[in-house]
């Protein structure tokens, strides 16, 4: 016999069972009768602090309220900024981000996503007597963003040059006092900024032609099939009830300010046709 072999094998036998093996989240998730969600912490309408309650709410609040009924358990949200949506899944301290968040590949290197509930745009809003009419007519202009958004990835590939803040306001602010030649958002936000406009501030007007097209998922930890494949389930059922156009007309329906209708339906990446984006 060999015995050295054997006394290698049986080392080898017990690394193996002194390494735990990873923690299944779904379960962890229902023993904690938990969802710990993050949102954005002041973006609306998806999720920012109410002025009279000072609870966060929006459409990602109420759309990570919905998926926790669905798991029977509360939904704890847990604000962050736009640039951390994606390290706090890749470091555990949340279980999904709800936060707008668009499939990237280098986002997909680093975290799951789920099958996508909308295709979002990446929108750039001008002032009104601005003389660009597309999006080329402003490569190597000063753009304004959220720093570590898709809008500010948009900005890049366009060729134009980002001035990114923490929020929304700010970059709109930094276009109204002349900082900035334009300002990239998704379609829901650059819509309310320039009706805004209209009373208020330098009228702003909106480019037709997209900055960037991308579907929008919820991000999860990799390798973790079990909570995937729940959540995507979930997705599906909320979609076909009707729920998700319920909680999207509540914040950006015909009756709100964005006045827009939700017309895509949850579907896997592969049945999308887009090209993604780095």
């Amino acid at each position: 016999m060999n015995w050295k072999c054997l006394t290698l094998t049986a080392a080898f036998a017990g690394m193996a069972a002194a390494v735990p093996a990873k923690a299944d989240q779904l379960d962890n998730i229902i023993s904690a009768k938990t969802l710990r969600c993050a949102t954005f912490a002041d973006v609306p309408p998806f999720a920012s602090p109410d002025p009279k309650t000072r609870e966060m709410a929006g459409f990602d609040v109420d759309l990570c309220g919905a998926i926790a009924k669905e798991l029977g358990v509360k939904a704890e949200i847990k604000p962050v900024s736009v640039e951390a949506r994606v390290p706090e899944v890749k470091l555990g301290r949340v279980d999904i981000t709800v936060a707008n968040l668009a499939y990237t590949l280098s986002r997909a290197e680093q975290i799951q996503f789920s099958d996508p509930y909308y295709l979002a745009k990446e929108m750039l809003i001008v002032p009104a007597d601005d003389a660009g009419k597309k999006k080329a007519d402003y490569a190597g202009q000063r753009i304004a963003s959220t720093k570590g958004s898709t809008s500010e990835m948009s900005i890049k590939l366009n060729k134009s040059d980002p001035l990114t803040f923490q929020d929304t306001a700010s970059a709109y602010l930094a276009v109204q006092q002349g900082k900035a030649r334009g300002m990239v958002a998704n379609t829901m936000t650059t819509t309310k900024f320039v009706n805004e406009s209209k009373s208020k501030g330098k009228a702003m007007r909106m480019i037709e032609e997209p900055m960037l097209y991308q579907p929008i998922g919820i991000g999860m930890a990799k390798d973790q099939p079990a909570l995937t494949a729940k959540i995507n389930e979930i997705l599906r059922k909320l979609d076909t009830s009707g729920e998700i156009n319920k909680i999207w007309d509540k914040w950006l329906g015909p009756d709100t300010e964005y006045k827009m209708t939700r017309t895509d339906k949850v579907v896997s990446l592969s049945e999308l046709k887009f090209d993604p984006i780095p």
